[in-house]
């Protein structure tokens, strides 16, 4: 069989990864892919993004089944626009990716079912936002209302950093429309998780349990980015609060959209805050996998990513279990000089190893250049280690990452250290 893989991130080449070591598939297709996909013999770039041309691609090479990686065409229809033309898709609808795509709709979602998260309100106009922050007083978090490709996030430790952020969204458009309004909400303090299931309407099957690393710097320092390196499992997820978790914020997110009139189909990932007394709380919704959480998930998971697809798609989720490698997988992301503001592009990558059973290295801004691997977006490369414990697999990841090469090359040193103190 064929598959469809949509997207150009690490994400995607680890989801194309997965799906092409079953012995059943003849070819993943990957729309755009990247230099990385480019350079693997069982995955195909296809250098097309319109919709409407993807979904006559599917239907011309009878393709089986199409996975969407990004945000960005769930938001825009992809998979209302395949269902309508009779195609399997694994994606929420339109409808459904409004708890990514709009921060207001997710907060006043949850609000309205009972679901814990930050106390908030929303703002399009400059002098209330900023009389509001004087009122509520600092830490505070200043979110762009659409999507901004994981920075549009300020947590302001001062009353300056908030105002300024609002002046960024609101007077200086630095996020366009993403940010024509902005959600203000209260500081949560705690330990961060990134929860994501799978849904195919009615069952859920939880993915194992990661932890993403948003600051560009060691020690959660300098600003967020997309996510600088993330390690599975997370040990802050107990058995104890896996189960909390699921019946307090999991099932009443897809009972609340039932309730709403929309069928949760699709990845959910809910960016967890669990604080000192081990409340979890409910930062965000991203209506698809975490970027780079993927990249070690998809290294831990035994189980025939195409047989789970096929479930997820023919609404029997509830007959399948997953297997899961024991071992932690930590993964280290590369990024551009210059990144998260103004990624330098351009660079050559050098030095990047062949995969092992301890370490692999999954693209995502990369392109091939005449035979030259270049830098063609801010987070470059992602490198998965495994080891028996988190500082193994710390070891394995970093020695893998000391011997790539490329100019300006930016990335953190601690990844997965909260899991050492566990």
């Amino acid at each position: 069989m064929k598959i469809l893989v949509v997207g150009s991130g690490g994400r995607e080449h680890a989801l194309a990864w997965k799906l092409a070591q079953s012995d059943r598939i003849q070819m993943v297709y990957v729309a755009p892919g990247n230099g990385g996909t480019a350079r693997d013999s069982r995955l195909q770039n296809l250098d097309i993004t319109d919709l409407h041309e993807l979904a006559g691609f599917v239907e011309r090479e009878n393709i089986a089944l199409t996975v969407v990686g990004p945000e960005t065409p769930l938001a825009g229809g992809i998979v209302n626009l395949f269902r309508a033309r009779g195609l399997k898709v694994f994606g929420p609808t339109k409808e459904a990716a409004q708890l990514e795509s709009s921060k207001d709709y997710a907060k006043a979602f949850m609000q309205r079912h009972g679901i814990p998260t930050a106390a908030y309100q929303t703002f399009s106009d400059l002098a209330p936002a900023h009389a509001y922050i004087d009122a509520q007083g600092a830490p505070i978090v200043i979110k762009a209302d659409g999507l901004a490709a994981g920075k549009g996030v300020v947590v302001a430790m001062t009353l300056a950093e908030a105002h300024q952020a609002v002046d960024d969204m609101l007077a200086d458009n630095r996020f366009g429309d993403a940010g024509a309004r902005i959600v203000i909400e209260e500081f949560l303090a705690g330990e961060e998780a990134s929860f994501i299931v799978m849904c195919d309407g009615k069952n859920v099957l939880p993915l194992a349990t990661s932890q993403d690393h948003k600051r560009l710097k060691d020690h959660d320092q300098g600003p967020n980015t997309g996510g600088m390196g993330a390690y599975s499992p997370a040990a802050i997820v107990t058995p104890e609060m896996h189960a909390r978790v699921m019946r307090e914020i999991i099932n009443p997110t897809i009972q609340g959209m039932a309730k709403d009139g929309i069928v949760f189909t699709g990845f959910l990932y809910a960016g967890l805050m669990i604080d000192a007394a081990g409340n979890p709380k409910t930062l965000e919704f991203n209506c698809r996998m975490g970027d780079p959480e993927t990249q070690p998930i998809m290294s831990r998971l035994k189980t025939d990513l195409v047989s789970v697809m096929e479930h997820a798609v023919n609404g029997t989720l509830d007959a399948i279990e997953l297997e899961w490698d024991r071992r932690t997988a930590v993964g280290v992301v590369l990024a551009a000089d210059g990144y998260p503001d103004a990624p330098v592009k351009g660079a050559v990558i050098e030095g990047i190893p062949a995969e092992t059973p301890e370490s692999l290295t999954f693209h995502a801004g990369t392109r091939e250049v005449a035979g030259q691997l270049q830098v063609s977006g801010g987070r470059v490369l992602c490198v998965v280690g495994l080891g028996d414990s988190v500082r193994m697999a710390q070891k394995q990841a970093y020695e893998t990452v000391d011997q790539i090469r490329f100019e300006g090359m930016q990335l953190r040193r601690d990844i997965g250290w909260r899991g050492l103190k566990h």
